[in-house]
């Protein structure tokens, strides 16, 4: 039997394939641009207008992707889909 795969449905399966990895990082390290996951930037952070969001050299900041879950203890919630190292 062949299976037959759209474009659509093959970026789709990357997609997930890539938030399947991002969820294995290694511990989060402070950045200074970080990708736009939603429609805001986290607080702190600047839209560059390229999907992704910049503290323009001002500050660093440890930021990780909530993956929709709270953040854990020790970090907040700083908007943007990312939790902030307090």
């Amino acid at each position: 039997m062949r299976v037959f795969t759209s474009p659509l449905r093959a970026g789709l399966l990357a997609g997930l394939a890539l938030a399947a990895l991002g969820a294995l990082q290694t511990p989060a390290q402070a950045q200074r641009v970080v990708p736009k996951l939603g429609t805001l930037c986290p607080l702190g952070y600047v839209d560059t207008l390229n999907g992704k969001c910049s503290t323009l050299g001002l500050m660093t900041y440890t930021v990780k992707p909530t993956n929709g879950q709270a953040c854990p203890e020790g970090w907040m919630n700083v908007g943007g889909g990312y939790c902030r190292q307090k």
